[in-house]
C-alpha cells in the first residue's frame, strides 16, 4: 500500500503519478480547445507532434528515475490525451482529493484506477458535484494551503476558470488545521498572455523560502504583494508576461535542493544555480505549447 504524504511543494519526492503523451489523438478542433495557447497553436498549425512529446515526457521519467523516484504512468486511453495528471488529482497531507475537472476528461481519471488501489479507500476524497477544483490551483506550503480561485460572474462563460470558491470552502472544512489563502487569478479564453490557467503558471514555491512569481497573474494586486512579502522580495524570482507565457513558473521540484526545469529557462535556470539549488535542465518546449508544462505533469503521491 502507498502511505500518501505531501506536505509541500518541494520536499523529497518518493513517488509520483508522471502523464503520458503516447496515442495522444489528432490535433484537436480548434472548438476543442482547452485554452488559449492551445488553440494558437492548433490555429497556426503548431500543434506538438506526438513523437516530441513523449520524448520530452521520457527525459523527465530518467531524471525521476534518476533520484531514485517511483514512477506510475497512467494505463493508455486511445487516442487521449493524459499529459497532465496534475488536472486529475492531487495530494494533500494524507488524502488524495479527485479533481472535479472538465467532464471530458473523467476518462483520465479510470486510466490510473490501478494506482488508487494501491491507496486506503479512507484516504480518497470525492468532492461534491459543485465543487469545481484542479491541481494545478492547489499548493500545500507549510501552515497554508495555498490555492487559485476565480470569482468573476462570468466563470462558467470561461473554460479557463478552474477552481471555484466552493471549492475553497470545501479544502477549508477538510483541513481545518490549515491556514487556506486563495488568490483571484486573471482569466482569458483568448489570449494566452493574459491567462493564468491555474496558480502554478504564475507562481510556485522553490528550495525552503524561494518563488517564482508573475504579478499580471494575479486579479488583485494585494494578493500578489502578499506573497511578495510571505516569501520575501530577495527571494522572489519574478517572471515577465512572455515568460509566463513559456509557463517558467512550472517547474517541478523533486527535493529542497534539486529542480527541473526547461532547458530554455536560460534566466531563471542561472537564478537557481545561484542561489544553490541544482537544476535538471530537459527539453519540455513543445509540451509548453498546451499551457502545461512540468508540475502539471505530475502528481505527487509520497514526499518524505
Amino acid at each position: 500500500m502507498l502511505k500518501l504524504n505531501v506536505k509541500d511543494e518541494t520536499s523529497r519526492l518518493k513517488a509520483v503519478v508522471l502523464g503520458t503523451a503516447q496515442s495522444n489523438g489528432p490535433v484537436p478542433m480548434p472548438e476543442e480547445a482547452y485554452d488559449p495557447k492551445s488553440l494558437e497553436h492548433i490555429l497556426a498549425g503548431t500543434y506538438p507532434k506526438e513523437e516530441d512529446m513523449v520524448r520530452e515526457m521520457e527525459a523527465f521519467a530518467a531524471v525521476l528515475k534518476k533520484y531514485g523516484v517511483q514512477v506510475f504512468r497512467p494505463k493508455l486511453i486511445k487516442d487521449c490525451n493524459q499529459i497532465f495528471s496534475r488536472d486529475i488529482a492531487f495530494v494533500i497531507d494524507d488524502k488524495l482529493i479527485k479533481a472535479n475537472i472538465l467532464p471530458d476528461r473523467e476518462i483520465e481519471f479510470q486510466a490510473i484506477k490501478y494506482v488508487l488501489d494501491k491507496i486506503e479507500d479512507s484516504q480518497i476524497i470525492y468532492p461534491p458535484k459543485e465543487v469545481h477544483i484542479e491541481g494545478g490551483d492547489v499548493m500545500p506550503w507549510k501552515d497554508y494551503i495555498f490555492i487559485g480561485t476565480y470569482s468573476g460572474e462570468d466563470y462558467s462563460d470561461l473554460i479557463t476558470a478552474r477552481t471555484n470558491r466552493a471549492a475553497v470552502d470545501f479544502i477549508a472544512k477538510t483541513f481545518p488545521h490549515k491556514k487556506i489563502k486563495s488568490f483571484e487569478l486573471r482569466k482569458s479564453n483568448t489570449n494566452a498572455r493574459e491567462n493564468a490557467l491555474h496558480l502554478d503558471c504564475c507562481f510556485q514555491p522553490i528550495g525552503t523560502d524561494k518563488a517564482i512569481l508573475h504579478k499580471n497573474g494575479f486579479l488583485v494586486t494585494e494578493e500578489y504583494e502578499w506573497l511578495l512579502n510571505y516569501f520575501g522580495r530577495e527571494n522572489v524570482f519574478e517572471i515577465t508576461k512572455d515568460e509566463m507565457y513559456s509557463m517558467m513558473s512550472n517547474v517541478f521540484s523533486i527535493a529542497p535542493d534539486v529542480v527541473v526545469s526547461e532547458r530554455n529557462f536560460t534566466r531563471l535556470n542561472n537564478w537557481l544555480r545561484e542561489k544553490g539549488l541544482t537544476v535538471e535542465e530537459i527539453p519540455y518546449a513543445e509540451i509548453a505549447k498546451q499551457e502545461g508544462l512540468l508540475r502539471c505533469s505530475t502528481l505527487p503521491l509520497v514526499r518524505e
